[in-house]
């Protein structure tokens, strides 16, 4: 006969556990649809009612026999001789006896002879090898309830929606009626209950006045979800690792992992079998918390989904991993973190650190932010930036911490979207297609990736360059830190980066795109000084918004934490009038916050091919500072030849560098912007009403017509596009028509009104 021990090392729960990395319950999922098991309750977390309630029912002389009840095996026999009712003669040990003994186990219609003799030795021998106390434990944990629940765990938190200990007198009642018989009829469980409580309530009069709705209530309840806890997507993502044949993960954008890795399974013990995971409880909680705040502060925008993911960026353990909004969301059961999704400028970062590493550009190298035509394969594409206007001639550095669209496409241009898909393959990015299929919206994210995998190849950039594979199964020991300021500089990069990873990015460029992302001077120009994304610690950060603003990001990284969110509609719906910085942004910053409430966080050390210099800028394009260098790039002067005060629209036609007359008396009035059959899509990062098409014209004394209705006049326009075919004429004073082109724009947009139009 098994030990006590033996028995309960051997139970097993319906429900699998998964672990943070300091052992606290984080999840608990079904995966046993046979049966419904809870976890092992020691009698002393059962309450005294309930123990009380079951020995009454079932065996009141349990504390004074061996075993056997002679006295009620007499009084069964004499009731059999004359036909009479009582209770059976069967005790909690030879019950027990019978549920760990299949030999012993009564068939549809009873036990043998043979079986209750064997029944009963088994109980003398019971009582000898186990104590009172522990039978009395194993037959509540073992004992089968009504339809599949077994043990009282899944019978109070299905029945009565709380933990054993928690049972009052009534639902004790209910608990030992149900044992006689576990699928009578709801009376007759009721009729039972009322008996056993009568009995418990010897002392005083005893009224069942309720009872029978009680006990209807209490079967008809299901409070004992398949699922419980703050992680169940990562649960489902351990389980499905822990798999003896993993099925291929239906995501081509997950991250791959190594042999044996996300495993994390723990010994089969008392509390059933457990999964350990590299996650913090207390900041997985904080996560999922400050997501659904988030989201219940964006009333009528149209935005019900959000993911979060924090890595560690030395040993690329998950230390967050919130999949959905949960009660908030329409598809609570899809992963945020893996699923696919537009990324926006989130990926401009990674376009400037190749172009900086293949020597083309330089972080203080001019570029040119002015209206721009740029082929697509769904016609001409012509960006524009946040604020609706313009810079001109910028810097790098400004260009990336501004995020403005023109320059990155002038860039992808420079580096080309074959290269450019070849770069994010290296940083763990599996895209889809090939770069030729998305052309030069690949700058602007027209991929589409996870947030895991985005949010770890920022974390190559924090790293220096390095990648690496993320990990969430059993947690590794941390190395001692020695922090950035460290002697010999390796402090920036994992330790365990020496072995299994490799250099995706050139850590000089790594390094001068991390200082440009951490730059709160460089995102002035758009975000504001005040910006939600300045940390009172470092910190470098991206922002992005996908077409017709179906996704929003917000991926940075710290010291020793790379952050990513994501917030969007899972059905893939646009939201309304949510931005990089009032959607995702305030949830990266609380997080940051919050890791860092007492542990500080540095900016890195220059890598061995950097250097810092003074430079300057012509015609005081930008202020003088100190900027870092791939050694060998650096100068102290930028400076154009001709810059124009206004950009003119021939310059997206290549003129660059050309400053245009002022006038042209020869040449009649005519449109020179847009060309006629322009297709405009308009920019998936800025709110449909904030975007403006600039019309440009040769000429004096015109006015602008759209769609035969007035817009404006002089040489200059600018028009809130809205969807459709638009007719756009350049016409005289008189109102005979000078010039006429025909343009078609793409996209989402918003109602147009006369006032709008007319700005």
């Amino acid at each position: 006969m098994a030990t006590f021990d033996e028995v309960k090392r051997e139970f097993r729960p319906s429900d699998t556990l998964i672990m943070d990395r300091h052992g606290e319950v984080i999840q608990r999922l079904r995966t046993d649809a046979t049966v419904r098991r809870g976890q092992w309750v020691a009698l002393a977390d059962v309450s005294p009612a309930l123990r009380t309630a079951l020995v009454l029912s079932e065996d009141k002389r349990f504390y004074e026999h061996s075993g056997v009840d002679w006295q009620a095996v007499s009084s069964a026999a004499w009731g059999n001789l004359w036909n009479t009712r009582t209770r059976g003669a069967s005790t909690i040990s030879m019950q027990l006896a019978g549920l760990l003994d299949e030999d012993w186990r009564a068939a549809a219609g009873g036990r043998s002879i043979t079986q209750k003799i064997g029944q009963t030795v088994s109980a003398q021998l019971l009582e000898r090898r186990w104590r009172k106390d522990q039978i009395l434990e194993g037959y509540l944990n073992l004992v089968p309830f009504r339809g599949e629940l077994v043990g009282i765990d899944a019978l109070s938190r299905t029945l009565f929606g709380k933990a054993a200990h928690g049972l009052d007198e009534r639902e004790a009642a209910v608990a030992a009626a149900l044992v006689r018989a576990p699928n009578a009829k709801v009376a007759q469980v009721a009729q039972r209950a009322c008996g056993v409580l009568k009995r418990m309530q010897a002392a005083v009069k005893t009224d069942c006045e309720g009872l029978d709705l009680f006990t209807t209530a209490a079967l008809q309840r299901k409070a004992f979800d398949a699922s419980e806890g703050v992680a169940p997507h990562l649960a489902r993502r351990l389980l499905a690792q822990r798999a003896p044949s993993p099925q291929p993960s239906q995501s081509p954008d997950l991250l791959p992992l190594p042999p044996g890795e996300g495993r994390g399974e723990g010994s089969p013990n008392a509390h059933g079998r457990t999964i350990n995971s590299t996650l913090r409880a207390p900041l997985q909680r904080f996560a999922a918390q400050t997501l659904t705040q988030q989201l219940r502060e964006l009333p009528g925008r149209h935005v019900e989904d959000g993911a979060v993911v924090v890595l560690d960026n030395a040993s690329g353990e998950v230390l967050a991993w919130v999949g959905s909004s949960g009660e908030l969301s329409g598809a609570a059961e899809v992963d945020g973190v893996l699923a696919l999704r537009q990324p926006g400028s989130t990926l401009k970062p990674f376009l400037y650190a190749q172009a900086i590493a293949e020597q083309r550009i330089t972080a203080a190298s001019l570029l040119e932010d002015s209206s721009a035509h740029i082929p697509t394969a769904g016609g001409l594409y012509i960006p524009q930036n946040y604020d609706r206007q313009f810079k001109g001639w910028v810097s790098a550095r400004t260009a990336l911490g501004a995020s403005l669209n023109v320059p990155a496409v002038r860039m992808l241009v420079m580096v080309s979207p074959d290269a450019f898909h070849k770069q994010l393959k290296t940083l763990g990015l599996p895209l889809r297609e090939s770069g030729d299929y998305y052309g030069y919206s690949l700058a602007l994210g027209s991929a589409e990736v996870s947030l895991l995998a985005l949010t770890n190849a920022y974390r190559t950039l924090s790293n220096g360059g390095r990648f690496g594979e993320i990990k969430f199964g059993e947690p590794s020991p941390r190395p001692s830190p020695k922090g950035r300021g460290s002697k010999n500089g390796l402090d920036s990069l994992p330790r365990w980066g020496r072995a299994g990873v490799g250099a995706a990015l050139d850590p000089r460029a790594a390094f001068i795109v991390s200082d440009i992302l951490a730059d709160p001077l460089a995102r002035a120009r758009t975000f504001g000084t005040d910006s939600v994304l300045a940390t009172r610690f470092w910190t470098a950060v991206k922002t992005g918004t996908s077409k017709d603003m179906r996704d929003n990001w917000a991926v940075g990284y710290s010291q020793r934490y790379t952050v990513g969110v994501w917030v969007g509609n899972a059905s893939g719906a646009p939201m309304w009038d949510v931005s990089g910085t009032s959607g995702a942004a305030p949830v990266w910053a609380a997080l940051m916050n919050y890791l860092h409430k007492t542990e500080p966080s540095r900016a890195p050390l220059p890598p061995a091919g950097v250097v810092q210099s003074r430079i300057e800028f012509g015609n005081r394009l930008e202020a003088a500072r100190s900027e870092w260098f791939v050694r060998g790039t650096e100068q102290a002067i930028f400076a154009m030849n001709s810059i124009a005060v206004d950009v003119p629209a021939s310059r997206a036609r290549g003129q660059k560098g050309l400053k245009k007359s002022a006038e042209t008396p020869d040449l009649p009035p005519r449109i020179t912007a847009p060309a006629s059959g322009t297709i405009i899509a308009l920019d998936p990062d800025i709110p449909p009403n904030r975007q403006r098409v600039s019309f440009s014209a040769e000429g004096q004394a015109v006015r602008w017509l759209i769609d035969g209705k007035p817009l404006a006049r002089g040489p200059q326009a600018r028009w809130l596009p809205w969807p459709g075919r638009h007719v756009v004429q350049l016409v005289s004073e008189r109102g005979a028509v000078l010039d006429e082109v025909q343009i078609e724009v793409r996209g989402a947009g918003v109602k147009m009104t006369a006032q709008a139009a007319s700005k």
